[in-house]
C-alpha cells in the first residue's frame, strides 16, 4: 500500500464509510444502456437537504440490497438491476420511503423523510 492510497484509506475510514462518493459524477466507463443506476436527494419536509441519512435500497419483497450514507448535498446513488426497488432513508428526525421502477439508465427518486 502507498503512502497516498494509505492516507486515502484513513481518510475514508475517518469518515465513518467506505462508500463511493456520492456526489462525484458517474465514471465514463458506466455505459448506461446496459447498466441501472438509482440516483437522488433526501430531504426533509421543509425541503432542505440531509446530509448524513442513511439509505437503504430494498427489493420488491422487501429483503435488503445496499445501503450508502448520503453525500452533504443529501446525494445517493445505487447501481441495480431493473426492477422494482423500494428507498429507505432514516435520520435521526425521522424516515422515509420511496418506490422506484427502475429501467437501464439514469433513474432519479426523491426521498423526504420526517413526514
Amino acid at each position: 500500500m502507498t503512502a497516498a492510497s494509505s492516507s486515502t484509506a484513513s481518510a475514508a475510514a475517518a469518515a465513518g464509510c467506505a462508500a463511493p462518493d456520492q456526489a462525484a459524477p458517474l465514471p465514463a466507463s458506466v455505459d448506461l444502456e446496459k447498466e441501472t443506476v438509482i440516483t437522488g436527494v433526501v430531504t426533509a419536509g421543509d425541503g432542505s437537504v440531509v446530509a448524513g441519512a442513511y439509505v437503504r435500497l430494498l427489493d420488491s419483497t422487501g429483503e435488503f440490497a445496499a445501503e450508502v450514507v448520503t453525500s452533504p448535498a443529501g446525494q445517493f446513488r445505487f447501481f441495480a438491476a431493473p426492477g422494482t426497488w423500494t428507498l429507505r432513508a432514516l435520520y435521526r428526525e425521522g424516515n422515509g420511503d420511496a418506490t422506484v421502477a427502475a429501467n437501464r439508465g439514469v433513474n432519479q427518486v426523491a426521498v423526504t423523510v420526517g413526514t
